[in-house]
């Protein structure tokens, strides 16, 4: 196998560790671009000529290469920069019996048992009053302010289970008694702002135990968010590491995914297809250009996918066993909850050759409801075929989550040969 060696299971805990809010997740990817001499351009501002660029939108970024030659189709690799949460409600201050509480509520498809009696932190961003304007600051703060405990088991009705009502029983204790002020105030001054200048806030929570390799021989990854940020580590150096020859490399991180992408920045925004356009433009094309250009284009949508799991191997799909540590997966669902087709599957396995990786093809039971990614919108918006991929885990959509370490350096070897084929 070739691997991406620049991607590793150590580099992908070191980008998670980083990266709490979908606003850090972007900051991680710019650092890393800045680093690779690429330079931030502004929407608002004029763009013109060829080069290394990147462009931000709140929690969603994209770059491309256009530096050899402007006029080649687009290859694409996209994925999101969100995950499942508990997120800070904006009057978020309760007493209850003596404790002082922090309203919460779930964000996307938050596998909520898991968020019980773990130490959370919170991160995202405060909109500042600067002068007669507003700034942005973002707030990380990874110590163990808040815990959503659990029931004491001879308190519940069934001492098998609890049924969580999202309203009345995922809210976080922060402190005992008075004295502490409001917790917005207390995220504020942490950041060095003035509570009274905040404006507005999005916050949200995330696990501080630290991404990790575990396992008695260290070949799997347990994280926080490795669905979707494993997708944006992978894809990150993929785009880094690729040489573009007959495509032009882009890289398009969405926010808002896990809850529909119908955002000013998610997916189903105009961000992608804008800045393909003036790309084009930019290099001295117009529109026809562009949309000429479109058919001859591929997006990869990467989103992880689901590993045979040992305990319920009665859930998946038969004939379709996924193995963690054996390769990237292509996603298909006749529904199109993938964008998936045959043209756009043998580009990919085409890639995996070409990397030297495994391919795994996995296809979702048919009497349970499938999940989507932002592949079906992509292409939709676009015009331009999409095939979704992802790298095999478990425990999706749980506080934290498992994968192969070595599928790390696979799943971007592969992302890397399907933006520069040979």
């Amino acid at each position: 196998m070739m691997g991406n060696m620049s991607a590793t299971a150590g580099g992908l805990c070191e980008f998670i560790d980083a990266s709490p809010s979908p606003f850090h997740v972007c900051l991680s990817v710019a650092e890393r671009l800045r680093g690779a001499g690429y330079t931030e351009l502004a929407e608002a501002e004029p763009w013109s000529g060829a080069g290394m660029f990147f462009t931000v939108r709140a929690g969603s970024i994209v770059a491309w290469n256009s530096s050899a030659n402007p006029a080649r189709p687009f290859r694409i690799v996209g994925g999101h920069t969100d995950s499942p949460n508990l997120r800070v409600k904006q009057r978020p201050d309760r007493v209850v019996a003596g404790w002082r509480v922090v309203a919460l509520e779930p964000y996307g498809g938050a596998w909520l048992n898991s968020w019980l009696d773990r130490d959370l932190g919170i991160s995202g961003r405060l909109s500042v009053r600067d002068g007669g304007g507003v700034r942005q600051e973002l707030v990380r703060i990874d110590d163990p302010i808040l815990r959503v405990p659990q029931l004491a088991i001879h308190l519940a009705e069934d001492r098998k289970s609890v049924t969580l009502d999202p309203q009345r029983h995922v809210n976080g204790v922060w402190a005992v008694g008075d004295g502490c002020g409001s917790f917005l105030g207390f995220v504020a001054q942490r950041a060095g702002v003035d509570p009274a200048d905040v404006l507005g806030a999005d916050l949200m929570t995330h696990d501080v135990q630290p991404a990790r390799l575990v396992g008695a021989p260290h070949d799997m990854v347990s994280a926080a968010r490795l669905d979707n940020q494993a997708s944006c580590y992978a894809e990150l150096e993929a785009f880094l590491a690729a040489e573009p020859v007959g495509y032009l490399p882009v890289l398009a991180l969405f926010d808002h995914e896990e809850v529909g992408s119908t955002s000013d920045h998610g997916a189903a925004s105009n961000l992608l297809t804008a800045v393909l356009e003036r790309i084009v433009l930019a290099a001295g094309g117009g529109r026809d250009d562009y949309l000429r250009r479109l058919p001859a284009s591929l997006v990869a949508s990467a989103d992880m996918a689901h590993a045979t799991h040992p305990n319920y191997p009665e859930r998946h799909e038969p004939g379709h066993l996924i193995e963690v540590n054996a390769g990237p997966v292509v996603k298909v669902q006749p529904n199109l909850r993938y964008a998936t087709d045959g043209f756009s599957a043998a580009a990919f396995a085409l890639a995996c050759e070409q990397a030297g990786v495994g391919l795994q093809r996995y296809e979702h039971r048919a009497d349970l409801p499938c999940g989507s990614t932002i592949g079906p919108m992509t292409s939709a918006r676009t015009g331009i075929p999409t095939v979704d991929v992802g790298a095999a885990c478990l425990a999706m959509h749980s506080a934290r989550e498992l994968m192969g370490a070595k599928d790390v350096a696979a799943y971007s070897a592969a992302l890397q040969a399907f933006l520069a084929p040979e």
